[in-house]
């Protein structure tokens, strides 16, 4: 396989947030996967090598040993009776204004309507924007800017 070819891998993985990847070609595969320092590692198989199978169980300690503090914080913490928490739709990096230095689309404290644009979830170099599903007033913003967010983690917390 072409080394050019494994360094783009590692560019998309990178810029993906995807944990790991797995291509074949031929009688030739690579393997490149995230380490829970954020590094990535290669691992070049040889020829018609057969791959262990990986339970789910094993992997998600990876995922779950370096979470943030953020959803370190919203996991400890239930929802009150009055509270709706705005999750997640798809995995990808949470950008709380529509460009870099602008005002956040929605601050702690504000009124917010069913439709209205809460923040955006870059996913596969597409800017997805996440709506409020309920009105009311936001009590918590659960991610910062620039990180990464996985399918239902909590972002928003609203009264």
């Amino acid at each position: 396989m072409d080394i050019r070819k494994i360094k783009k891998l590692i560019e998309l993985l990178e810029e993906s947030g995807i944990a790991e990847i797995e291509i074949k070609e031929g009688e030739e595969a690579v393997r490149i996967s995230r380490m829970p320092t954020g590094n990535a590692a290669l691992h070049l198989l040889p020829p018609m090598a057969h791959l262990p199978h990986m339970p789910a169980a094993a992997a998600a300690p990876s995922a779950a040993a370096a979470p943030s503090a953020a959803a370190a914080e919203g996991a400890a913490a239930k929802p009150k009776p009055n509270e709706h928490v705005i999750t997640a739709p798809m995995v990808g990096t949470f950008y709380g204004s529509p460009s870099p230095g602008a005002k956040p689309f929605v601050e702690i404290g504000d009124e917010i309507k069913v439709g209205q644009v809460l923040c955006i979830i870059e996913a596969m170099k597409m800017m997805n924007q996440i709506e409020a599903d309920k009105a009311g007033r936001i009590a918590s913003v659960m991610a910062r800017n620039g990180d990464p967010v996985e399918f239902g983690q909590p972002l928003f917390v609203v009264e």
